[in-house]
């Protein structure tokens, strides 16, 4: 355990993230595209991903995939964001000003993830 502690709070951070994708899965399939297939599928394996790649970034021998996988995934949730920016039921309520200010954060996020390689 040499890493340091903000590595954790990542890990953490993205594990818990993932267990929330079996705990409210409705909350997650709401948010999905229309044009992807297998809402509730994806939400569970999103879920499994985001718990994976948690707990690889607290293995030394796995940190280095597990931060290619994060950068990845946070990638491909962009689809989730611009979905909710064009779609009044996906965006549940938030305002705009939330949403447009969660694309800056993903991108912050990769580079979180990119900094400890």
């Amino acid at each position: 355990m040499n890493s340091p502690w903000h590595l954790y709070l990542m890990a953490g951070m993205y594990s818990v993230a993932g267990i929330m994708h079996f705990v409210k899965p409705k909350l997650y399939m709401r948010i999905m595209p229309r044009y992807l297939p297998n809402h509730k599928q994806l939400v569970y394996l999103s879920g499994l991903a985001e718990i994976v790649l948690g707990i690889g970034l607290c293995i030394p021998a796995l940190k280095a995939i597990a931060i290619y996988g994060i950068i990845a995934m946070l990638m491909v949730f962009l689809l989730v964001h611009f979905y909710m920016l064009s779609s009044d039921k996906a965006a549940a309520g938030s305002p705009k000003w939330v949403l447009v200010l969660r694309l800056p954060l993903q991108f912050g996020l990769m580079y979180w993830a990119w900094w400890y390689l």
